[in-house]
């Protein structure tokens, strides 16, 4: 039992003064809602993580080694998100929004040297994302990741027949994604991958090698289906709408 409860701890925080001093703040204003809660928690959480300006943190976000996790101005954490940062930690820049229900975890209990998320400016990680950040997420500024996206810098070794893959350990060669890069909804980005500038990945794409700059790619696995160029022809004479709003 205290063995257990000792590798729960350990799961949690670096430390057991960390892990009570983090839920006796959760369990005063984690619940909190509307923007009272935010204001309150925009300088309580500050005792137990690194916010660079102020951010916005809505009620019922989950963190686990929360002094691993740093937040830039305007940085937005909504409803039911969950970051678990293990040393490298989480670190979200300006202007970007973790959506409801997205996880960014790093997982990193081997001491894996790469292990870490990094997310620039105006970012969005869409409704129900996954990051997996134990060989290294590093993603550039403007990247736009559609709900249910997966983005997964670890995998399985399974090279021997006559052992469980649990036995044979794991690669973790980490993920680079550029500025301005679209992730359609449901895609998956594995391990190793590059994904350059200003490139696209189709909805439901799985990308299992790197993607040149200004490409758009698609299918399973993930293949070029054309160069972004900067000539664009409206088809079937459908209007186009642009957002407004500067980004």
């Amino acid at each position: 039992m205290i063995q257990n409860i000792r590798l729960y701890l350990s799961r949690q925080a670096s430390t057991v003064r960390q892990y009570l001093l983090q839920e006796i703040i959760f369990f005063l204003c984690g619940w909190i809602p509307s923007v009272v809660g935010i204001a309150i928690r925009g300088v309580v959480y500050r005792l137990i993580l690194r916010m660079d300006g102020w951010a916005a943190i809505e009620n019922g976000v989950r963190l686990r080694f929360a002094e691993n996790i740093s937040l830039h101005h305007g940085a937005y954490l909504d409803q039911g998100s969950y970051l678990h940062a293990c040393a490298h930690g989480i670190t979200i820049g300006k202007s970007s929004l973790i959506m409801h229900g997205a996880v960014l975890h790093v997982y990193n209990f081997r001491d894996l040297p790469r292990a870490g998320i990094w997310i620039g400016e105006n970012c969005l990680i869409g409704e129900y994302s996954v990051i997996r950040g134990q060989g290294g997420v590093k993603i550039g500024n403007r990247v736009y990741a559609s709900p249910f996206s997966q983005i997964i810098a670890v995998n399985h070794v399974f090279d021997d027949p006559d052992r469980s893959f649990i036995e044979q350990g794991i690669t973790a060669e980490g993920i680079t994604i550029e500025d301005d890069v679209w992730l359609g909804a449901s895609c998956v980005i594995t391990d190793g991958v590059h994904i350059g500038e200003g490139a696209v990945v189709a909805a439901g794409a799985v990308v299992t090698k790197d993607v040149p700059p200004h490409t758009v790619v698609a299918g399973v696995p993930a293949r070029p289906l054309k160069q972004i160029t900067g000539d664009f022809e409206p088809q079937n004479n459908v209007p186009v709408f642009f957002d407004p709003v500067k980004r």
